[in-house]
């Protein structure tokens, strides 16, 4: 396969890309239809024409999805452009390898979701291991794709498990400092904070999020997790304390009003989420946008750190 960035004028391609974007047009001079196609892979993006259309054809094409396409490169108007000649959507029988279309977490799925279950295994307390248990095996065939946002932090492909397990790292050495915190409650609480952006974000299992579902717009993920909670914590017939600092965990994380929390953090065990969460975020966004840079300038300014722009030492990360 042919990447989109080796693409020469005049050039024969067949190969499997991203479909980004695909608008039904007709042409001026017969009033004929066609597809325009804004194709992709990792190393860039081209303009697509698929000419003729019949009306089966203009329906079977949508945005975020993959296609396998032969066509011609052709240059119109000083911009390179794909004449396709074949098409077809892509199938499981293909086995594409995902990340080479769009941006993917750096750990397969499976292997992040064993590490986090290998955490709610060992938890002591049973209720609290009964409610995470139950809610991330319900989860699991949407969490093994979905992105933990749909442009900030961890907008990737399986960057919620990546986001989980990260902050779990960390949760880790945090108790071996902070021996007195319940590391049963911490780790719940790293588990299912987010949880709930499954129901808030509508995103295909390329991990790419069209939009927000209307309860995820009038609601949010925090009430809809402390929702999720309750529900669940009924149906095992748990300890309505414990659910209820759970709920708390998920409540309080954003520490602000403002920012989608009613209550700030009344317990060891939430307020250390809540910077494990701070930090995660903000050090996910400063080495994406540093490895875009070189040594010793600075990046754009980031809305998601306060419009902050992020310098990048010539200094090496051993030592």
């Amino acid at each position: 396969m042919t990447n989109i960035n080796e693409f020469q004028q005049g050039k024969k391609i067949e190969g499997f890309y991203l479909v980004k974007s695909v608008d039904c047009k007709t042409t001026n001079s017969n009033n004929k239809k066609y597809l325009d196609f804004t194709l992709a892979d990792k190393t860039g993006e081209i303009n697509g024409k698929l000419w003729e259309v019949s009306a089966e054809e203009e329906k079977r094409y949508s945005a975020n999805t993959l296609i396998k396409v032969r066509g011609t490169v052709l240059s119109w108007q000083n911009s390179l452009q794909l004449k396709i000649e074949r098409i077809r959507p892509s199938t499981e029988e293909d086995k594409l390898d995902v990340s080479e279309f769009v941006p993917t977490a750096p750990f397969p799925a499976e292997e992040m979701y064993n590490f986090i279950k290998g955490f709610v295994d060992n938890m002591k307390n049973t209720d609290i291991q009964k409610i995470v248990s139950t809610m991330i095996e319900e989860k699991k065939e949407k969490i093994m794709y979905y992105p933990a946002a749909k442009k900030n932090h961890h907008a990737v492909r399986s960057g919620l498990l990546y986001h989980v397990s990260t902050m779990l790292k960390a949760a880790e050495k945090l108790c071996e400092v902070y021996t007195n915190l319940n590391k049963d409650l911490l780790y719940a609480g790293v588990i299912l904070h987010d949880l709930a952006k499954i129901e808030e974000m509508d995103s295909s299992q390329l991990g790419i999020v069209s939009d927000y579902t209307v309860e995820g717009t009038l609601l949010g993920h925090i009430i809809q997790g402390i929702k999720n909670l309750e529900l669940v914590g009924q149906r095992l017939g748990v300890d309505k304390e414990v659910v209820m600092l759970l709920q708390h965990m998920i409540l309080s994380h954003h520490y602000e009003p403002e920012y989608g929390s009613p209550v700030k953090p009344m317990i060891p065990e939430a307020e250390v989420l809540h910077y494990l969460d701070i930090i995660d975020a903000r050090i996910y966004d400063m080495t994406k946008v540093t490895k875009e840079i070189d040594g010793g300038s600075f990046s754009e300014r980031l809305w998601s750190l306060e419009n902050r722009r992020i310098y990048k030492p010539n200094l090496s990360n051993e030592g």
